[in-house]
């Protein structure tokens, strides 16, 4: 076997190694065996929304199961032809069998994205927080600029986008807005996204066009649904209500209907102007209040699985997780996975999945994985 070809093999097993070792593999087979018994049982659908709850994990547990077992499958498949093809001095053979194993190294680390979401909420609708930070003008604009590179992500993913919260700019851009991602995996794509997010540019505010940095932060969060009891103490809550505000006059209103809930033990607070109605924004929010506690438990969850790399998960203004340069150089790199493009134009319209896939894919590797430049252009 040619040197070229046995390398490939060798990255092909690890990352079937990985895959393996991130779905627990023999108790996610026993698992997957459980939820299809429990699929066929006549009673199943007598309550309707544990139904769901449960087909989806299925559904979502299969796909992810099916992933790694058609890797193997080419993988055995090409190897047999290409051992045969040895055996036999049939050069045919072996140029068949190396094509086929050069294009599922090429494709092994895309087709292991969807094995990769296979966490307890990757399969549900998601909550898009974006906040400029200090800086005024400079960083809201900043951050009204991530708010349509996620837009423009999920368009092109086929998503309905839609705008909960906007806050705008004094003079440009927004202070905060919250945006809601319904479809398939949304939170699993996105939620390697929560972070700082670092733009580099000469500021069209500026009159003497020096360069400035400016940050603003994204957190995602998930969608839950009923069957997940999040319990909330109504007195560890303020709610406040103001006049509903958007871009170029878009859903003003001349009553208090917005509606913003604050949960004073951890600070978190959450803010909905979708609706007209003060009633309908206010039980948006306690949906977004009790999303933002259960992604809280989430994260603990896998820190307690990950320890090692418990510090990495957190968010706040010291954690970036992407640079975007526009002068004096043009660069986008994410600084946890080493992944860089010199088109920020293209990220900035919503190229994300490069990013995406190799956050989710450093997941698997616990964080520890030996980073280095990789240029996707």
């Amino acid at each position: 076997m040619k040197a070229e070809i046995s390398s490939i093999v060798e990255e092909i097993q690890q990352a079937l190694s990985l895959l393996r070792r991130h779905l627990d593999w023999d108790i996610a087979l026993k698992r997957l065996d459980e939820l299809n018994a429990k699929s066929e049982h006549p009673d199943l659908w007598n309550d309707p929304t544990a139904a769901q709850k449960m087909m989806r994990e299925r559904d979502q547990l299969a796909k992810s199961v099916d992933v790694v077992k058609a890797i193997e499958r080419e993988l055995d498949d090409a190897l047999t032809l290409l051992e045969l093809g040895e055996m036999e001095g049939d050069e045919g053979s072996i140029a068949e069998a190396e094509g086929l194993l050069k294009q599922l190294g090429h494709d092994v680390a895309k087709r292991q994205v969807a094995a990769l979401l296979s966490g307890e909420a990757d399969a549900n609708d998601t909550y898009v927080e974006i906040h400029a930070g200090a800086g005024g003008t400079e960083s809201q604009d900043w951050a009204e600029m991530l708010m349509r590179m996620y837009m423009r992500w999920g368009e092109a993913h086929g998503y309905k986008v839609e705008t909960i919260e906007y806050q705008g700019g004094e003079e440009a851009g927004i202070k905060s807005a919250t945006m809601l991602f319904k479809g398939p995996a949304a939170y699993g794509w996105l939620k390697t996204e929560s972070g700082v997010h670092r733009l580099v540019r000469i500021s069209p505010f500026d009159s003497n066009a020096r360069r400035h940095t400016s940050f603003a932060s994204c957190w995602v969060y998930p969608v839950i649904d009923d069957s997940i009891d999040i319990q909330i103490n109504e007195s560890d809550v303020r709610v406040d209500t103001f006049r509903s505000s958007g871009a170029g006059g878009q859903h003003v209103n001349t009553t208090d209907s917005a509606v913003r809930l604050t949960h004073i033990p951890t600070g978190i607070a959450v803010a909905c102007q979708q609706e007209r109605s003060q009633h309908k924004n206010r039980a948006t929010a306690w949906d977004m209040l009790r999303a933002r506690l259960y992604e809280i438990e989430l994260k603990k969850r896998e820190e307690k699985a990950n320890a090692e790399a418990a510090s990495k998960t957190d968010i706040g203004w010291g954690h970036q997780i992407r640079s975007y340069v526009l002068q004096p150089y043009q660069m986008v790199k994410d600084l946890r996975t080493g992944v860089q493009t010199t088109d920020p134009d293209r990220v900035l319209n919503g190229d994300l999945d490069a990013f995406m896939e190799a956050a989710l894919a450093q997941r698997v590797k616990g964080g520890s994985v030996d980073v280095h430049d990789t240029d996707i252009d």
